[in-house]
């Protein structure tokens, strides 16, 4: 039995044990640079004192994103990680494990101001002169938040391609890392897209181009893409649909009524070219987390076969659960997702997560329909039944984290209740998002507690 089917093996047996461990996910300040430029730790002794803290609740382990843009910061092979072991031993020693997040993604346009993290500078300057390594929208408007998988396989990036410089990234952290990995590393989860998410960035948020309930916009229109989408259609015998994306599905801030391409008419996503392009969008997309995972499996293949050394490999994918009620699920196609009210498009995504033996890590576990806007059609409880339904069917394990911060007893009982549904699988962990002063409020940390002393407990 190789790694993956033991993997997958040991899903019916899970069910047996439903204690659900809690990692809490760092600060998103929690890193900032000096004078010289060098990484540290912000304020850690009161982190110190968080993680004790934390300990003492019950909490099982703590999140870390581990940043590409931290790590390879300055010239390309040039890992410094210095700043990772610090904060390792300090977790270790704290008697908590570890949920780590390989990221090669930036946070800059969503902290806030707040200790963000850029990509590599040498990549930043490599974007200087080609702004096409990133996505692109219709105005030709990009953020250097992610590469484009339109460069997985060309080698742009100091002579190599992005798929490379994340094989090569991952195999450094296992080398360096080695000792930790099964005994405080317990879960490795491998960024995507932005966010770390399987995604497009169709709903670029802190750059002032799209807000909340936008349909978003398709991110297809950095040169590599245009040639990409080109060469389908060809081999369609349809050049023509090779020109541009949808011409007629309206813009970052639009709303589904009113905007063709998401509506029924002949020209809509229901038609020959829509079903031609969101195949080849959404395609692409099935395509790079396939390729990243199939290394990522293969470098910690080794760790799998032995009890004591197995790590979780874990892949994230978005919440967007507003229009989810619409025919037409726009906000979810322009961020690559193709599913609609007729089409199931996260089927294909799981499968591929689940033949690397990847865990999906799923959002949305603290939302309920009733606590969103009803105008604009949403349901996260509805995206999350379909994609535990989905999860189920392909015999894949769960994690489970919350979109929106949640300190309240009613969201925190929400996250207990959709983590031990019996209709589905008892998800193996919980990401909580995450670490900050609010937690531990008097007020919040009287709720914080017995929750994970719940989640904690053998039910």
């Amino acid at each position: 039995m190789d790694a993956r089917e033991k993997s997958r093996s040991t899903i019916l047996e899970s069910s047996k044990d439903k204690r659900v461990p809690i990692f809490v996910m760092m600060p998103v300040d929690a890193f900032s640079f000096d004078a010289s430029g060098r990484p540290r730790i912000r304020k850690i002794k009161a982190l110190t004192v968080s993680l004790k803290a934390l300990k003492l609740a019950g909490v099982h382990g703590i999140g870390v994103e581990v940043w590409w843009g931290i790590v390879e910061r300055s010239s390309p092979f040039d890992y410094s990680w210095s700043l990772y072991e610090e904060l390792f031993k300090l977790i270790s020693d704290s008697g908590l494990k570890l949920h780590v997040a390989l990221s090669f993604h930036s946070n800059i346009h969503s902290s806030n101001g707040k200790g963000g993290v850029s990509l590599p500078l040498w990549i930043l300057e490599i974007g200087d002169v080609n702004k096409d390594i990133y996505y692109r929208d219709q105005h030709g408007f990009s953020n250097n938040d992610y590469l484009t998988l339109g460069v997985d396989q060309v080698p742009l990036l100091s002579g190599r391609t992005a798929l490379q410089c994340y094989e090569d990234f991952m195999v450094s952290f296992v080398d360096k890392f080695e000792s930790y990995i099964g005994s405080v590393i317990e879960e490795i989860s491998i960024g995507l897209g932005p966010s770390g998410e399987l995604r497009y960035p169709a709903h670029p948020f802190g750059d002032g181009r799209w807000k909340f309930p936008g349909i978003g916009e398709f991110q297809c229109y950095d040169k590599y893409m245009m040639k990409d989408l080109k060469m389908a259609a060809c081999r369609e015998r349809k050049p023509q649909w090779g020109d541009r994306g949808p011409q007629n599905a309206g813009c970052y801030n639009s709303l589904p009524s009113g905007v063709p391409f998401f509506e029924e008419g002949q020209e809509s996503f229901l038609s020959d070219y829509g079903r031609f392009f969101l195949e080849w969008y959404s395609g692409r997309l099935i395509c790079h987390a396939d390729a990243i995972l199939a290394k990522a499996a293969k470098i910690l293949n080794k760790y799998q076969e032995n009890e004591q050394t197995s790590v979780m490999l874990v892949a994230k994918i978005g919440g967007i659960y507003w229009w989810y009620q619409t025919i037409s699920h726009p906000a979810e196609l322009t961020a690559g997702y193709y599913n609609t009210a007729l089409r199931d498009g996260y089927d294909p995504v799981v499968s591929v997560f689940s033949r690397h033996g990847a865990a999906l890590h799923i959002p949305c576990l603290d939302m309920m329909d009733s606590e969103t806007p009803p105008t604009y059609l949403c349901s996260p409880e509805g995206l999350l039944k379909q994609i535990q339904s989905v999860s189920k069917k392909r015999i894949i394990k769960l994690i489970g984290r919350n979109t929106t911060e949640r300190h309240d007893k009613s969201g925190l009982r929400r996250i207990h209740s959709n983590c031990y549904n019996r209709q589905t699988e008892v998800v193996r962990s919980f990401t909580y998002f995450r670490m900050n002063d609010g937690i531990f409020r008097v007020e919040n940390w009287n709720n914080f507690v017995p929750f994970v002393r719940l989640m904690s407990r053998d039910l």
